[in-house]
Parts: structure tokens; sequence; C-alpha cells
């Protein structure tokens, strides 16, 4: 009885994150054509989320009666600083983007991510070089060039910013993951990492927003100069929105992965891509050629292959194991509390992060 009711939780969950993760996506897009600072946007976001996750936080040691991992700021930059700092120019560089590039493109490129994290989980030893991983490095990138060679939409600055910022992606989720991995930090919980690293994403990214933002800001109606007070309001609304679908996007990824597991989130972001480009092309008037199409089936097979291939690699692991489903209890205290039941505990939070 429990499985099927795993099982029929998966859809909800699914649609649930197909619901924050297009949303945030299209939305970014829309709101770049009325308001153009998209660093400033990242940053109040970022606040925004910190705000939310604080809460978050307080709610389950309220309910649970333990204490929360915190971390001192020194430990913050000297063990965080790197992860937080590629997250912030990651998300940063994405939102940047959509002042040049169309949905579909950004979709596509962004897709190329997934290269550079198995670069970087290479060089940190996170993965074996295998012939497996080579081939799928080969059909993302014969992918990616097939989709952005002769495109009528194609943009170069707005391209270079989106590989910036998957380059910089394959940077955060690798050390996002070695972060999650230190038991003694207590940070396996993503509601306290992004508690955490979010002020030191804002400090990163602050210098980059004076530099390109600051002057056209401080002269801007858009926001210091407005005229009319309704238009500030509905503004602060359209942030607002924002920030509550970001931070819904890495809720919605934490439940999807609790109740189900991270191979459901990779074929679930799969078919997002695919509904992605459908969407694009049918309500904002993407145009993309039988070259375009082909290049972006040829780059989900790599992808497709790298999700079978984690699938296999977690299936031999879960084999020499006893099986430990902690996370398909439904309370969903459960979602959001530390995993910290005592000192005796710590080596079985530990074993399983290492896949």
């Amino acid at each position: 009885m429990a499985a099927a009711g795993g099982a029929a939780l998966t859809a909800p969950l699914v649609l649930l994150y197909y619901g924050f993760s297009i949303g945030i996506t299209f939305y970014n897009k829309w709101l770049m054509k009325s308001f153009p600072f998209p660093l400033l946007v990242t940053l109040l976001h970022l606040l925004l989320i910190f705000g939310l996750s604080a809460i978050a936080r307080t709610l389950a040691r309220c309910r649970s009666g333990r204490p929360r991992a915190a971390l001192s700021w020194g430990d913050c930059l000297r063990r965080a600083a790197p992860a937080a700092l590629s997250t912030s120019l990651d998300i940063g560089l994405s939102n940047w983007s959509f002042l040049y590039v169309t949905v579909s493109l950004y979709t596509m490129t962004k897709s190329s991510a997934i290269l550079f994290i198995l670069l970087f989980s290479l060089l940190f030893k996170l993965e074996e070089l295998r012939v497996a991983l080579l081939l799928v490095v080969l059909l993302i990138a014969g992918g990616l060039f097939m989709f952005t060679y002769k495109s009528t939409q194609f943009n170069a600055q707005g391209f270079v910013l989106v590989l910036c910022a998957s380059f910089l992606g394959g940077i955060r989720w690798t050390l996002t993951q070695i972060l999650m991995q230190k038991a003694d930090l207590g940070l396996q919980n993503p509601i306290d990492i992004m508690f955490h690293l979010q002020p030191l994403m804002f400090l990163g990214l602050l210098p980059l927003f004076a530099v390109f933002e600051g002057l056209p800001l401080s002269v801007s109606e858009k926001l210091f100069r407005f005229h009319e007070a309704g238009m500030l309001f509905s503004l602060v609304g359209k942030l607002f929105l924002g920030g509550i679908l970001a931070f819904g996007l890495g809720f919605s990824e934490f439940l999807l992965v609790s109740r189900t597991s991270s191979l459901t989130l990779s074929i679930a972001g799969i078919f997002k891509e695919i509904c992605i480009l459908f969407l694009a092309t049918r309500l904002l008037g993407d145009r993309l050629s039988l070259l375009n199409w082909l290049g972006f089936a040829v780059c989900l097979s790599g992808i497709s292959l790298h999700v079978i291939l984690k699938a296999m690699n977690s299936k031999g692991e879960n084999a020499l194991k006893p099986h430990k489903e902690a996370s398909s209890n439904p309370d969903l205290e459960l979602l959001l509390r530390r995993t910290d039941r005592g000192e005796e505990e710590e080596e079985d939070v530990e074993t399983p992060q290492h896949h």
C-alpha cells in the first residue's frame, strides 16, 4: 500500500515541479521585456528566498523541537563561498541572457550544463572516466551544435552568457554535492543549504550588479524615478512573484527527489525541456528548423543515456547496501527537518550521499 501511495503521489509532484520550473523560465523572459535589469532581479529574489527559507527553518524547528544547522560567518566564507559564488553567477548570467536569446535557445544551451557537470565530476573524482560518458558528451555537444547551426534567431552575446552560466552550473552542482556530503556541516537538507548560501550569493553578485546596472538603474524611471505609485507596486508584485517561483522550484525539486528519486527528477527534466520548446514555439513564436529539432533530439538522447547510466550505477550500489527509504514517510516535517537524530546516525546520513 505504501508503494501504491508513493506512485500515486509521483504525478502531482511532477506537475508541481513542471509548474514552477516552466513558470520561472517564461516569467524571466516576460519580466526582462518590461524590466531589463536581470542582476537586480536576481539579487531581490535571493533576498526573498533567504527570508522564505528562514521561515521554513523556524517552522520545522518549532514542529520538531530540534535545533537547525547553523554555521558561523567564518565557516560559511571558508567552506561554502565557492559554491555560493558559482551559484549566484549561474543564476545571474542565466537571467541576463533572457535580454538577448529566445526561450528555446536558452533551454537547449542550458542543457549543456551536464557536459560541465561531468567534467568537474571527473576532476573532483566524483565520477570515473568511461567510454559511455564520452558518448554522452559527444551526443550533447553534437546536438547543441546542430541546434545553433544557422539558427534564424541566434544571438552570439546571449549564447555566450548562457554557455558561461552552464559552465558555472557545472561547478555549482559539483561543489554543492560536495558541500551536502560533509556530514560535519549538517547541511544535508536543501532548506539549510538555501538559507546559508543566499547571503553569500547576494554579496558575490553585488559587485557585478554595481558595475553593469548601478548607473542605468539610478536614472531609470522603472524604479527610482517613477511617476505613479501604482507602477511601483505593480513592479514589486512582479518581483515578488518571481521570488516565490524561484523558492518553489527549489522546494518542488526537493519534494520530488524525497518522495521518489533523483532518477525521477532527471526523467522529468527531459520531458520538461520538450514541453518548454513546444510552448516557446506556440506561445512566443520561436522559429525552429528541422535541423534544430534534430539537434534537440540528439542532445536529449545524450541526456537520456546519462540518466540511464546513473540509474544502472545507482541500482548496482543499492544492491551492495541495505535499502533505506526514510523519505517515503508522508509527513511533511520529514521533508524539512535536519537529519540529525544523534551522533549514532551520522554515519547513516553520510553513506547514502555517495552515489
